[in-house]
């Protein structure tokens, strides 16, 4: 989309760190609200609302599938500003192919603490695959390509070879016992090589959905984010044409997602190539929204409450381990929803879940806290 190598004075965009609020925001607590909210009033829109915060069985997409590929999405979108910045600056790739390092085995460590819990049990107890692990690893493995990759081009090569072979290796393998191409539960090769492989336990004891050899298209995820940065870094366009090129080719990756779908479902689980292309697209269609309103048209205020979420991104993801918001929220507003009464007390009592974790964010915020990791 540019050139390879980042300039230094690019400024931080505002509306990533927005994006990552937002869509942090549904798993902090506001899914629960639209839950409900539908549990007690009937509406077709709240019914069809809820059940797109809730992931398909199998295959299939519910925009609940779209919070964690867009996370990683954004993390790659954040590459070129933050590690791109220390290249320029003079940085060595070996110096910052360590730090880069450094954050993936400490988003794996806390991707352990947010599964067990800080305390020691067996081996075979432990659940090795983790959301935090799984961004860690294509964090890793994405930024490592971009780093070391001399010429542009090669970057788009990597993203489609990762999707092409991981297609070819389902389509002409599977589990022992299955048809070749099986892409059951059961069947499919990549659980198959997660079950041989992967140490502990599975989270569905046949499957992992953050399994290893699912990963490796989780690498293309964070490749495409790492080439949207770049391009809205470096390119020389005005943040106008930035924005509908981004938008129409988020059209276009959703459009190859839907026609790879016949031959390759669209499976979260899986993490399959016509997922990959289908949340791709609209990760771009988001950036690609949020950038031209906040970051060209310069609409910055209403976008604050999703901003204080995405800088303490990873803290509040990790803060249920630590803090138990339920009690917190029950302790001080508990007279809220005693005073509320029933249906409504329990959505009242969601809201007011979210914006005690919302206001914690805020007091960090403005003591400017952030974990970085």
């Amino acid at each position: 989309m540019s050139d390879q190598m980042p300039s230094p004075t690019a400024a931080r965009l505002y509306s990533l760190d927005a994006l990552r609020g937002f869509d942090m925001f549904w798993i902090m607590g506001a899914e629960e609200i639209v839950h409900y909210a539908h549990n007690i009033l009937d509406s077709s829109f709240l019914a069809a609302f809820s059940n797109q915060l809730t992931h398909p069985e199998w295959n299939g997409f519910a925009f609940y599938d779209l919070i964690f590929p867009l996370f990683l999405f954004i993390a790659g979108v954040a590459s070129p500003y933050s590690l791109g910045r220390e290249l320029a600056l003079g940085k060595s790739k070996a110096t910052v192919s360590l730090r880069i390092a450094k954050r993936a085995f400490i988003l794996i460590l806390l991707g352990l603490v947010v599964n067990q819990g800080i305390h020691i049990i067996p081996i075979a107890e432990i659940r090795f695959g983790s959301v935090l692990g799984r961004i860690g690893l294509a964090y890793l493995f994405a930024n490592l390509i971009f780093i070391y990759t001399r010429r542009e081009w090669m970057n788009y090569v990597w993203f489609a070879g990762l999707l092409i072979g991981y297609y070819l290796l389902l389509k002409f393998n599977a589990a022992p016992g299955f048809p070749a191409g099986d892409l059951t539960q059961a069947g499919n090769f990549a659980s198959y090589l997660d079950r041989l492989i992967m140490p502990g336990k599975l989270y569905l004891g046949n499957h992992d959905p953050e399994g290893l050899a699912s990963t490796i298209p989780a690498i293309s995820t964070g490749i495409l984010g790492i080439l949207v940065g770049n391009y809205l870094k470096n390119n020389t366009s005005d943040g106008n044409t930035k924005a509908i090129r981004l938008a129409l080719i988020g059209v276009a990756f959703i459009a190859v997602g839907w026609i790879w779908n016949f031959d390759f479902p669209i499976n979260k689980n899986l993490w399959s190539s016509s997922f990959v292309m289908h949340v791709g697209g609209l990760s771009m269609l988001l950036l690609a929204f949020f950038y031209y309103f906040i970051d060209v048209r310069g609409y910055k205020n209403w976008a604050f409450f999703f901003k204080v979420i995405g800088m303490n991104s990873i803290l509040i993801y990790i803060s249920g381990r630590f803090i138990n918001w339920e009690y917190t929220t029950k302790g001080l507003f508990g007279w809220v929803g005693e005073l509320i009464g029933d249906p409504f007390n329990i959505v009242i009592m969601a809201i007011l879940f979210v914006t005690v974790k919302w206001v914690f964010l805020h007091g960090l915020y403005k003591m400017k806290i952030f974990l970085k990791v």
